[in-house]
Parts: structure tokens; C-alpha cells; sequence
């Protein structure tokens, strides 16, 4: 009887913790399923790009010098201000160039007498010459004469122009239409061809933008451009500050050698200036761009993870976080262009990415693009 009483407590004692640990499963709290915030992947049309550092150059620029020397007694512009095409910047003394026109001028009359007398003379000679009065020889003297009355007639009328055209150079006048520099000379001092330049006019409509490309980056802005044909390409300009220009350009040159020290080659866009926002020397970003758009997928920035692999992030399929390697096609603003990877519409995770791991359950909760992540 006692033993039958032990097997059973035994019996009981094996069975009852067996309850409890039954029991203390079916009453634990479930496991909570991470909620993640998603984005779907988004596919648009972009223009790819590719930046430069350029250099404003204005289209013409002149530099203004004195042709002939004297003393400077006007000065007509404004600096830093708008000139047009034949506007007087500078008045030299006109006094000695006047009385060097007259002078010449006077010769020209002389020369002139000269060459009547020369003619008056051959003409006798030559009745005398036919009435055998006189000599040949002096015939020949008499047509020498007229030829070298003649000569001096036109080294006399060549020193007038050349008087007229010093007389000229007195008033120095814009060759060209722009905004016009400083002046380095002031009223009252002697000028010359020696003096330098005296002020600089550069043009300001439209502008030109000069900037070197690498041959690496030259080999894919044609394929951005959709080949060699730069009218494809739509160029832009960034400034200092970050603010773009409301104009675009076209490349309307690129230069038919490669420099040998920087391994590059100098291209050209031009652009309308209307409101003088572009000046000479001015450095600015450029970014060069395809005038057609493709479509690509994009996700924000903060979705994208990277490890020893490569970029890669996640994304939500059957309720779990999938790891999605990725191939990146450059920066779009606050997003990235995905080129290989994705195909557009996936629910990419942006927040709560700290605590998620592959393949663990998660909570999809859309979140506005708009929204910080």
C-alpha cells in the first residue's frame, strides 16, 4: 500500500510542473512587431548632370589705349557705367594736330603748283622738241619733272590724311557697347601709345561661360548629352550663395585639343545677360544636364545603409524588412537615384532603421515624402 502511495506522488510531483510551464507560456504577452516608417520608391523623369567649376568671360572686351600722345583734358564717362558704341571717353589736346593738318594741307597746295609748272615746262619742251630747238634730253628732264612733281602731290595728300586721322585719335570714342572700367589716368596728365591701358569696356549681353572638362567627364557628358551633339545639352549656373541663374546657356564650343598638363579640354556655353546679373571674371558652379528627361527611381537619402558589400537598404515584403542592394545613379536634390536595384513602387524604410534587421517582422506605416526621416 505505501508503495502504491509513493508511485503516485511521484507521479503528481512530475506532472504539476509540467502545468506551470504551460501555463506561464499561454500567459506571457505576444512578441510586439516593429512599426517602421516607408516611402514607396519612386520613379521619375530626371535630367542626368554633371557640375563644373566655369569662369565668366565676357564676348568682347577692349582695352582702351591712346593712339597719339598729348595732354589729357576731358574725361567723358562714368565709371563702373554704360557705354554704347562711338561715345567719347576721352578728349586729348587737339592744338599741335590741328597745326600739323595745315600744314600738310598747305604742302598739298604747293605739291599742286609744282606739278602745273612741271606740265607748263613739258609742254614747251615739247613744241621747242618738234620745231628741233630742243634737245631730247632735256625732254626727258621736263617728263621727270611732271613725274616727280606728282609724287610729292601724293606724299602731300598722304600726309593730310595722316594729319586728319592723328587729329582723330585727339577724341578717343568706345569701340563697342558695354560697361566701362575705371579709369587709370586722371585729367591733366600726359597720355600715350607708352601710357597703357587707360579704362576697359567689356560687353555685357550676352555673356559667355568658360570651364575645363577632364576627359573622363568630357566622355560622359556626351552620353548625357545623347552623344557629341551639344546642342542636347542644357547648361545651367549656379552661383556662390547657392541661388541659380534664371537663364540657361548652350555649349557653342568645345576646344579641338587637350590641354597636356591638366588632361583636360576647355568648353564654352553662352548666355543672355539681360540684366547684367553675369560679370567678367566671375567664377560660378556649372552644371551640365539632357535636354530630354529619363525615368528613374528615387528614395530619400536616409533610406540608404552602406556596409563592406556596398549601398544597400530595406524594404517591406510579406511583413518583413528585406535587404535590397543597390546601385547608385547620383544625387537628386533630397533624394537618390537608384539605377539598379529597385524598380519603383517598393515600400522603402526611411525611420526606425536603428532597430530593424533582416528579415525580421515589421509594421509598414507610409509616411508623407515631405516628412523628416
Amino acid at each position: 500500500m505505501l508503495k502504491h502511495l509513493l508511485l503516485a506522488a511521484g507521479f503528481l510531483f512530475a506532472f504539476v510542473p509540467g502545468l506551470s510551464a504551460q501555463e506561464s507560456a499561454d500567459n506571457a504577452p505576444a512578441q510586439q512587431v516593429l512599426t517602421v516608417g516607408t516611402v514607396p520608391a519612386a520613379r521619375q523623369e530626371i535630367s542626368k548632370s554633371l557640375s563644373f567649376v566655369g569662369r565668366v568671360e565676357a564676348i568682347e572686351r577692349v582695352e582702351i589705349v591712346a593712339r597719339i600722345s598729348g595732354y589729357l583734358e576731358e574725361i567723358l564717362f562714368q565709371e563702373g557705367g554704360t557705354v554704347q558704341a562711338g561715345d567719347p571717353l576721352y578728349t586729348i589736346e587737339k592744338g599741335l594736330y590741328e597745326a600739323a593738318l595745315q600744314q600738310a594741307q598747305g604742302s598739298v597746295e604747293s605739291a599742286k603748283a609744282s606739278v602745273v609748272l612741271a606740265e607748263q615746262q613739258r609742254s614747251r619742251t615739247s613744241e621747242l622738241l618738234s620745231k628741233e630747238v630742243a634737245s631730247q634730253m632735256t625732254m626727258d628732264q621736263r617728263l621727270a619733272a611732271v613725274q616727280s612733281a606728282k609724287g610729292d602731290a601724293a606724299t602731300s595728300a598722304a600726309n593730310v590724311k595722316t594729319a586728319e586721322i592723328n587729329l582723330g585719335y585727339t577724341d578717343i570714342k568706345a569701340p563697342i557697347g558695354g560697361r566701362i572700367g575705371r579709369t587709370s589716368v586722371t585729367k591733366g596728365n600726359v597720355v600715350g601709345p607708352s601710357s597703357g591701358t587707360l579704362t576697359v569696356i567689356v560687353s555685357q549681353d550676352p555673356m559667355y561661360v568658360v570651364f575645363p572638362v577632364s576627359q573622363r567627364e568630357f566622355l560622359r557628358t556626351r552620353e548625357a548629352g545623347q552623344g557629341a551633339n551639344p546642342d542636347k545639352l542644357v547648361v545651367r549656373l549656379q552661383f556662390s550663395d547657392g541661388a541659380y541663374y534664371d537663364q540657361t546657356g548652350k555649349v557653342d564650343f568645345v576646344d579641338v585639343t587637350t590641354d597636356r598638363d591638366t588632361d583636360t579640354i576647355t568648353v564654352r556655353a553662352i548666355f543672355p545677360n539681360p540684366k547684367s546679373v553675369l560679370v567678367d571674371g566671375q567664377l560660378v558652379n556649372v552644371e551640365l544636364a539632357s535636354d530630354k528627361p529619363e525615368e528613374a527611381v528615387m528614395v530619400p537619402q536616409s533610406a540608404l545603409l552602406a556596409d563592406q558589400s556596398g549601398p544597400y537598404l530595406f524594404v517591406v515584403e510579406d511583413s518583413k524588412a528585406v535587404v535590397k542592394r543597390v546601385k547608385l545613379g547620383g544625387e537628386h536634390g533630397a533624394n537618390v537615384v537608384i539605377s539598379e536595384g529597385l524598380s519603383g513602387g517598393e515600400l522603402v524604410i526611411v525611420e526606425g532603421l536603428q532597430f530593424v534587421r533582416p528579415d525580421m517582422p515589421v509594421n509598414a506605416a507610409p509616411i508623407s515624402a515631405a516628412d523628416p526621416s
